[in-house]
């Protein structure tokens, strides 16, 4: 990616980053309503439409400043209106919805790998467009996966673990919440959130490299 100029960078990626975190929050929001609550499909939400989910800075200003400056590809979009409440077992089928993300980036990014291998299958013109691209979708995908199962809420991984701690104590880590954002940012600043996530992120590209 190295010899890529900024404006080919941008080729490569843009797909991939609007795709993973749309298809991201589309899959929240079919899990929310698989498990009772209604409300992103009533705000049309629960849709691949990536206008409904688009947000400028996390969606498109923040993902084009890490392909400029070469770091990890770092966004968000418009978070899907969840109602625990509403859910018909809340606190069990929490882990679901917020475990849907995440999951839904895995499968992108085997589906990047299969992209990747058939471009280096071909013979044409096609062929480094989607080796790059597959490249792109790759890393992107396992690099959401990884900081949205990060245990902080409101990340999908404090979800989760909200859902598996017992009532009390998920009370307590809930009250973390409005404190989770500044907190990852902090550690974005410092350079402490690449350092967490590098050993996961290691392991996942070998495993996929092991497909290659």
């Amino acid at each position: 990616m190295e010899e890529l100029n900024l404006i080919q960078k941008i080729s490569v990626y843009a797909l991939p980053v609007l795709l993973a975190i749309t298809v991201h929050e589309a899959a929240h929001a079919y899990a929310a309503r698989h498990f009772g609550d209604n409300t992103a499909f009533m705000l049309g939400r629960m849709t691949l439409n990536p206008l409904k989910h688009i947000e400028m800075i996390g969606t498109i200003v923040v993902p084009l400043l890490a392909v400029m400056l070469g770091g990890f590809i770092f966004g968000w979009a418009k978070p899907v209106p969840v109602d625990f409440g509403k859910l018909r077992q809340p606190k069990k089928d929490m882990l679901w919805v917020a475990a849907a993300g995440p999951a839904a980036n895995f499968l992108m990014a085997i589906g990047w790998l299969i992209v990747l291998k058939l471009g280096l299958a071909m013979d044409g013109m096609y062929s480094q467009p989607m080796v790059l691209m597959g490249q792109a979708g790759m890393m992107i995908n396992l690099s959401l996966m990884v900081l949205n199962l990060l245990p902080l809420p409101p990340l999908d991984g404090g979800r989760i673990v909200m859902s598996l701690l017992p009532n009390r104590q998920a009370w307590q880590f809930s009250r973390l919440e409005p404190y989770g954002m500044w907190i990852l940012l902090g550690l974005l600043a410092t350079g402490l959130l690449s350092v967490i996530m590098r050993p996961f992120m290691a392991a996942l590209y070998g495993l996929f490299r092991f497909f290659i």
